[in-house]
């Protein structure tokens, strides 16, 4: 485990008052007048020395599949944390760490709480913001041994840091640890966020927190070497960094934003021209502008509205930072902030639109005598999870739209350990009850297709898929189905508005070697060409498939803004790349 060592100005100032006494007291997510004193002489860096993992590795996305909740229990906020384990245990296991294991076991019990899936942790601990420091998982081979990254905690609160291998003690499970030499990341769980495929997201903090003279004693770090360090640790590959928010004191990300799928990003929006809204609405149109999704298609936004203060008030008048975007994925269940009813049923409504299947829990974090809000977090904040062992893994870019009587290609992405025994696509039209059936075929490479044909003056096409694995695993895309399902809209298009969404933006784009294209089925002979802005064509190819993944090789002497063009019987699609 790691050890952190207590300068004499420590102890100067303490004396003999443990920290785990000081640890009874309500810490807010951000620094405490006393805490900002000791920044100075702490020794945030650790003697223990952990390389990255051996092999390559991938991030979890928070809505896959969770084996353990994790939390801490302060007993100050005993109604919010007993409603997020009654939501948890019908879900997954709950890890609870507690140095009162009997106090709070009988209060779960007492409230109707089931703790069979219920596990306690007896070690110390100084905070309830469990997300900022407890480990995130990752997979060797996307699906391969589970392991743990810890990263280094900015607060001065030894016990919470220690926390990680704790859980990695308990569930007998690897842990890397950016700590060591070059590689001492300063980071924290509520300033990141992974679409599972190797996109991240955070606010430029992580850059100012690891710049030179930065407070944490760690070596100074340029924006390259903070990529490669998570690339290195947790396998990402475009770590995509926004500018801080003017009234946000914290600068988390999840303060203000959600990944609900590999391209839907929800938003927290605010009144025009009040509070953080300008700044999120520029840092929004930077990604757009700028960066497409793991299957190379533009980013979907999705705006929900951010509550004021009963008297009306936003942070920039004295408001505090409540949002709808703070949210934990359960499997099947999702966790939100709620603040009042009057402001509440819009934002549950939108919430149960967007995620149809799922069962939406709000818990409320704006009341007198848990007013968990008012020190800057909220349920994101207090809760982490740790992904299954051997997960199913299914990555499909949904299809939003076919035309009467075509046949719709559907491809995913299928893997698991002991490799995957079948998989099929089931599909409705919308105003039918029974679902249809359709066998996926294998392509190699762990890539599963299947035809789907979409009769003349069709109705819109409900569709889910469900894979089973050698070892008798089965699960569904999206989690929540059969409940829940992709549409697939069905009009008259023409060739060329085909061709258009079956041709995906490159990705990854800025790339320096290889970019790929996701073609659908474009039922046409087709002429790439490659070009660049002063319009002199560096390539032309004719591909043999119409359809599947095209990958184009970056020569060395291309660089700059290059134009890729494909061109067929349904006319012209040029796409835009950035060659570093």
């Amino acid at each position: 485990m790691k050890k952190k060592y207590f300068a004499p100005l420590i102890i100067a100032l303490f004396g003999m008052l443990s920290f785990n006494t000081y640890a009874q007291e309500v810490l807010p997510k951000g620094l405490t007048d006393v805490e900002k004193a000791l920044i100075p002489s702490y020794q945030f860096r650790s003697l223990n020395r952990t390389p990255p993992p051996a092999s390559a590795v991938r991030a979890m996305a928070e809505w896959e599949e969770v084996e353990y909740l994790v939390i801490t229990w302060q007993p100050s906020f005993p109604n919010i944390l007993r409603q997020i384990v009654a939501a948890a245990v019908n879900e997954c296991n709950v890890i609870i760490v507690t140095e009162n294991e009997s106090s709070v076991s009988n209060y779960l019990t007492s409230n109707g709480v089931d703790i069979s899936n219920v596990q306690f942790l007896d070690v110390p601990w100084d905070s309830i913001w469990i997300r900022d420091y407890a480990a995130n998982t990752v997979y060797t081979e996307d699906v391969g041994e589970r392991a743990l990254v810890d990263w280094i905690y900015n607060r001065p609160r030894p016990n919470d840091d220690v926390i990680p291998s704790a859980h990695a003690n308990l569930l007998g499970l690897p842990i890397y640890i950016t700590d060591s030499g070059t590689n001492d990341l300063v980071n924290t769980g509520g300033n990141y966020m992974s679409d599972g495929l190797g996109n991240a997201f955070a606010s430029e903090l992580i850059l100012e927190e690891n710049e030179a003279g930065n407070p944490y004693g760690v070596s100074a770090k340029t924006e390259e070497q903070i990529d490669a360090i998570m690339n290195e640790y947790m396998g990402i590959e475009n770590y995509i960094k926004m500018t801080p928010l003017p009234f946000d004191i914290i600068n988390h990300i999840d303060m203000h934003m959600k990944l609900l799928d590999e391209q839907t990003l929800l938003v927290s929006r605010y009144p025009n021209g009040v509070a953080d809204g300008p700044q999120i609405e520029e840092n929004i149109d930077y990604v757009l502008n700028n960066f497409q999704s793991a299957f190379g298609t533009p980013f979907d936004v999705k705006w929900i509205d951010a509550p004021p203060s009963a008297g009306g008030s936003y942070p920039d008048t004295g408001g505090y930072y409540r949002n709808y975007t703070n949210a934990l994925f359960l499997n099947k269940t999702i966790l939100i902030p709620t603040y009042r009813p009057e402001v509440d049923g819009p934002a549950l409504e939108q919430w149960e639109q967007m995620m149809p299947g799922y069962n939406i829990v709000g818990i409320d974090v704006d009341n007198p005598e848990e007013n968990l809000i008012s020190l800057v977090g909220a349920i994101h904040c207090i809760t982490h999870t740790i992904g299954v062992e051997n997960p199913l893994w299914i990555v499909h870019q949904p299809v939003t739209e076919a035309a009467d009587g075509e046949t719709v290609e559907l491809n995913a992405m299928i893997k698991h350990n002991s490799g995957v025994d079948e998989a099929a696509v089931f599909y409705r039209e919308a105003d039918e009850t029974n679902w249809s059936e359709i066998s996926m075929s294998s392509t190699g490479d762990d890539n599963w297709t299947a035809d789907l044909s979409i009769a003349a003056d069709s109705d819109d096409i409900e569709y889910y898929i469900h894979a089973q694995a050698n070892s008798g695993k089965e699960i569904s895309r999206p989690i929540v189905a059969p409940e829940g399902y992709w549409t697939m809209t069905t009009d008259q298009l023409g060739t060329s508005e085909l061709a258009e969404s079956r041709i995906s933006a490159p990705y990854p784009n800025p790339s320096t070697d290889q970019v790929n294209f996701r073609l659908g089925n474009l039922n046409s002979q087709v002429q790439v060409r490659v070009s660049n802005m002063l319009g002199q064509i560096l390539l032309e190819t004719q591909l043999d498939g119409s359809q599947g993944i095209f990958q184009l090789q970056l020569q060395p002497s291309w660089s700059g803004v290059l134009m890729v063009s494909f061109e067929g019987d349904f006319g012209r699609v040029t796409r835009q790349l950035i060659k570093r």
